[in-house]
């Protein structure tokens, strides 16, 4: 990967989550967060 499509990448992240913070009070944050913790709970459960 080079530098520039890293830096690409890396603002649309940030951006993404600036607009889901503005527009939608971090909903889809939390949503996305509490989705991970149960993958990490399954994922410790097979391991």
């Amino acid at each position: 990967m080079t530098t520039q499509l890293s830096i690409m990448i890396g603002l649309a992240i940030i951006a993404a989550v600036a607009a889901d913070m503005t527009l939608n009070n971090a909903d889809a944050l939390l949503f996305l967060g509490r989705k991970f913790f149960v993958l990490l709970d399954w994922i410790a459960f097979w391991r």
